[in-house]
């Protein structure tokens, strides 16, 4: 497959079609990550052998595959992301600008646990003050501010405290090591993808593959509990047990052994100081303790629930439909052992204090996974909206030398304006007061 090029029609350059980028355009509107990534590749798949293309045509075969997924709002997602140029410009305080994008502000809200309506409205009305107060530039911190104030005033109080906690978090650079554990067929490999993508974490890492490394290490005639499935893990231990004793025996040996690659991984991020997320049905206590204690970093383990044995038993299958090697039949013969094993865990979750999420809908499994997360960050990152709003990231005040900003003013000082138009409805209730800080 030859290279492709795409040729820029601003300034008639060439550079080439590179699916990541269109994979998150495509983010950026509103699709999923793995429906974006399908979508890209099918694009690079069709666009075959062709060496060059102009940006109005491959803009034009997205949208025309986008309406094909009959869904007006991405294709009017997609459109106003090219819109870019057009935009409220945003300067953040390393000196970078981008263009104001209401769907990068839904990813953001996301990530403090609001629903999925929530967020388009807050975005929306944010986006409507800027262009009724003729904003063309914005600081990003003022802009953090106006939503925290809208927030406030629009979903509550609950809902700006955990967008405040979250901003507050992120500009401290500290990283977040997310673990998701469950039983097989709970959705981990789901949910995470999807927390990843909402986060901007790069790394992820499941237990299941660690432990295949481990078996390509070490032998099954040397360690056979480490070459079984997690639910039957004891049939290898050669001990007369009951079957309750010797499944929870077998899981906990496995999960040792596992330990030990996943604290390999930890440390190595720990020392890089990057955020990861971990998932696999070994986490739990055995992987809490590998993590060494006064890490700066914060640890949030998840535990993942189906409480409906006939919903699980269809995850299952789906799953196996899904993924070709991971035949359902296998586990669907075990499923009794898979069912008392997610009690087990559950049980050993509960005592060890970690948080437990049911997962029926996907999309409110996420919500509760992102409110998780920011509820853990609450007590570590306390601040007042002007703690986190009137000053730059590194707490030094204004020095980018573009503006300042007051928090305490009717107005937004820091951006650039058109003349103000009047009388709009937004001008009257989202106001920056000493009231709401």
């Amino acid at each position: 497959m030859a290279k492709t090029h795409v040729i820029v029609s601003d300034d008639n350059t060439r550079v080439p079609f590179l699916r990541g980028i269109l994979t998150r355009s495509l983010q950026d509107a509103g699709l999923s990550f793995e429906a974006a990534y399908r979508l890209s590749s099918k694009i690079r798949t069709e666009l075959g052998d062709t060496e060059v293309l102009s940006t109005q045509r491959l803009r034009a075969l997205v949208v025309s595959k986008l309406e094909a997924l009959d869904d007006p709002q991405i294709v009017e997602n997609y459109s106003s992301v090219l819109r870019g140029p057009e935009s409220i410009l945003i300067h953040d305080e390393d000196g970078q600008t981008t263009p104001f994008s209401r769907y990068r502000l839904q990813q953001r809200l996301e990530c403090c646990g609001l629903s999925g309506d929530a967020t388009v409205e807050v975005a929306q009305l944010v986006h409507d003050y800027l262009l009724e107060q003729g904003t063309s530039e914005i600081l990003s911190r003022h802009l953090g501010g106006l939503t925290y104030t809208c927030l406030k005033r629009q979903v509550g109080e609950a809902a700006a405290q955990r967008y405040l906690t979250w901003t507050n978090f992120i500009h401290t650079d500290t990283p977040l090591i997310l673990l998701i554990g469950g039983t097989a067929g709970c959705g981990k490999s789901t949910i995470a993808t999807e927390v990843t993508g909402r986060l901007d974490i790069v790394r992820t890492q499941s237990t299941d593959m660690l432990r295949e490394v481990m078996r390509m290490m070490i032998p099954g005639k040397l360690l056979p509990v480490l070459h079984e499935s997690s639910f039957n893990a004891g049939q290898a231990l050669n001990i007369e047990l009951e079957d309750a004793s010797l499944l929870k025996a077998g899981y906990f040996r496995q999960a040792e052994l596992v330990s030990v690659a996943c604290e390999a991984v930890l440390q190595r991020a720990l020392r890089e100081q990057i955020s990861l997320v971990l998932e696999g049905v070994h986490i739990g206590p055995a992987v809490l303790n590998a993590i060494p204690d006064g890490s700066r970093a914060v640890i949030v383990p998840i535990m993942l629930a189906v409480l409906k044995k006939d919903v699980l038993r269809k995850r299952i299958i789906g799953r196996g439909r899904q993924v070709v090697s991971r035949r359902s039949e296998r586990y669907l013969e075990s499923f009794d052992s898979i069912w008392k094993l997610q009690s087990l865990i559950l049980d050993e979750a509960d005592r060890a204090a970690i948080p437990i999420v049911t997962n029926e809908d996907k999309r409110e499994t996420v919500q509760q996974v992102m409110t998780t997360i920011v509820d853990s960050l609450a007590p570590e990152y306390v601040a007042t909206p002007k703690e986190v709003f009137a000053r730059s990231h590194d707490g030094r005040g204004d020095t980018t030398g573009k503006a300042t900003g007051d928090l305490s003013s009717g107005s937004i000082k820091g951006a650039s304006r058109k003349p103000p138009k009047r009388g709009g409805f937004l001008r009257r209730w989202v106001r920056y007061s000493g009231r709401n800080t």
